[in-house]
Formats: C-alpha cells, structure tokens, sequence
C-alpha cells in the first residue's frame, strides 16, 4: 500500500452509483472537499480518461468491472465500492477533525477493523484537536520564520505536544 494524501484541488474526480452508493461516496468525496463529476455507465471513453480518480458504488459487478477497464485504459485510478480485486486503491477509515485527519486502513482485506478502529480514534481525538492543530501550526511557522532548521522544529513540536499532555 502507498499511503498517500491528495489535493482535491488538483486532480479531477468522478463518480458512478447506482442505489444507496451513491449517498456514502458522495457524503466521503465532499467532506474531503472533492467536487465530483457524475460519471454515466455508458460515458464515453474520452469522459472517462479526463479523470484522475473514479469512484465506483452501487453497479452490479459485471457493470462496474467493465467501467473500470474502460476507465483504467485512460490511466485512471479506479475504486469500486465493496470489490477489492477491482480496486486500484483502497479508502481508508476517517476521522476529520478541522485539518486533521486520522486514516486506518487494512489495505481492503478487513474493513471491520479499520471501521472498528475509526471508532476507537473518533473517542480518542476530539473536536479540541482542531485547535491543537491550529497552536502547533502557529508555532512552527514561527520558529520556520525564525530559521530554525526542520529538526529543531521537530523537536520543539515534540516537545510542545508532551508539555501539553495532548497525547496522555
């Protein structure tokens, strides 16, 4: 697995469902902040290679199996829900709290878990965490202001979240 965060500002997104799937991807794309294009079955190969990313919920397995081909013969990275051996990527379990954000994943291989785990982080990282995240990011553009070198910012962190009890 490569764990990797995206700008949803930089790469263009897409979406095809059928029934239920479409309120759970669409509820996960928009609080990342993606605006997702709504991607028709029989959307056009050229459609679908305009995207970087397309999420797929709700088809009947022959159905999304197909889209996603057509879609990976463009270079798009495809995710269909509930599938995981027509996934390019997996999407984790989480938790958001202001900037902050808390993944669990098992890569596809036991969702109950990284679920299970979402849970275990949403009673352990409160709404507080906002804030906690805005002092340190104050901090350290401070101290990056004041041309501390990377490790000693580092450390300084560090040394702020211990003196604050933030993870006792």
């Amino acid at each position: 697995m490569l764990p990797i965060t995206l700008n949803p500002q930089m790469v263009r997104v897409g979406l095809a469902w059928a029934g239920d799937g479409l309120a759970r991807r669409a509820a996960f794309l928009a609080d990342a902040g993606v605006n997702a294009v709504s991607v028709a079955v029989e959307s056009s190969d050229a459609a679908l290679h305009c995207l970087s990313l397309l999420f797929v919920a709700g088809l009947e397995r022959d159905v999304a199996a197909e889209l996603a081909r057509r879609a990976r013969s463009g270079g798009v990275l495809v995710n269909v829900e509930d599938i995981p051996e027509l996934c390019d990527f997996h999407v984790p379990a989480v938790v958001r709290r202001g900037a902050l954000m808390l993944t669990a994943s098992t890569g596809g291989r036991a969702p109950g878990l990284a679920r299970r785990l979402r849970e275990w982080l949403q009673k352990r990282f409160g709404p507080e965490w906002d804030e906690h995240l805005e002092t340190l990011s104050t901090a350290r553009e401070g101290w990056r202001a004041d041309g501390l070198a990377p490790e000693e910012v580092s450390l300084r962190t560090r040394t702020m979240i211990e003196k604050k009890g933030w993870l006792s």
